[in-house]
């Protein structure tokens, strides 16, 4: 979930002393560099969206925005970077939310709130960039397409063990030597996946649709692991069967 545009430059900061502490607005080369890359991003990601990911090629998404496929590769190591790029932006994004959650929530609830507000919040940060309806449908896209959904996975997992390692430091842990953080965080993974896969598998791709999927899903977490799902009155008891007659 990385960089975006800046805030008030030297002039403003001072005559405004609350902008003393924001960040240093870039200069024009560096805005120059930022809008050529989220050109080049949104052209790549409305290609792989409307003809495909596999058919779409960097000299395709070079032309669209009229520029090398050398100028390509110095913002994006390949199409694969490309299309994963605001993934990752939604990720840090996540990992932020996590590390801001107050030290009294249990875990899996930290977790939980951190994504609700993640999907409440990301907005700006990915419409400073690209439409979020095109962001919906990259992600859609990922689903459903075996290479970017690999690359997709294999990135989860190093996500995962991260914020294991900060759930364990929030609540004193090693987490080496105790394997809650890592086990609620892979429960809390397993949800994200399973809430993945059947949202990119429905017609809905509007933020509003992942997130109360994503809140349905996790509050089921604790009837699916702890409670006894079968509540049938009627459900005909098991005989344990006859012991033969050779026993």
């Amino acid at each position: 979930m990385t960089d975006t545009g800046g805030s008030a430059g030297p002039a403003a900061a001072a005559t405004t002393p609350a902008a003393t502490t924001a960040a240093p607005r870039p200069g024009l080369r560096e805005r120059k560099k930022q809008r050529t890359r989220d050109a080049l991003l949104r052209a790549a990601l409305e290609l792989f969206v409307a003809q495909g990911y596999e058919h779409t090629t960097v000299d395709e998404i070079a032309e669209a925005v009229d520029v090398s496929q050398r100028t390509f590769f110095r913002y994006f190591a390949g199409k694969e970077d490309a299309a994963l790029f605001l993934q990752r932006l939604s990720e840090s994004h996540f990992i932020d939310a996590v590390r801001e959650r107050p030290p009294h929530e249990a875990p899996l609830e930290a977790l939980r709130r951190a994504v609700l507000e993640s999907w409440d919040t990301i907005g700006e940060a990915i419409e400073a960039v690209v439409p979020i309806e095109l962001h919906m449908r990259t992600y859609q896209l990922i689903e459903s397409t075996p290479a970017l959904l690999a690359a997709h996975l294999r990135r989860s997992e190093e996500i995962e063990e991260e914020i294991a390692r900060l759930i364990a430091k929030r609540e004193g842990l090693d987490v080496d030597a105790d394997p809650r953080p890592r086990i609620a965080v892979a429960v809390f993974g397993g949800v994200m996946r399973v809430t993945g896969r059947r949202w990119g598998a429905g017609e809905d791709t509007s933020v509003a649709a992942i997130r109360a999927l994503t809140a349905s899903y996790l509050d089921h977490v604790g009837p699916a692991l702890a409670e006894k799902w079968d509540t049938r009155q009627d459900r005909p008891s098991v005989e344990p069967p006859e012991p033969s007659a050779g026993s």
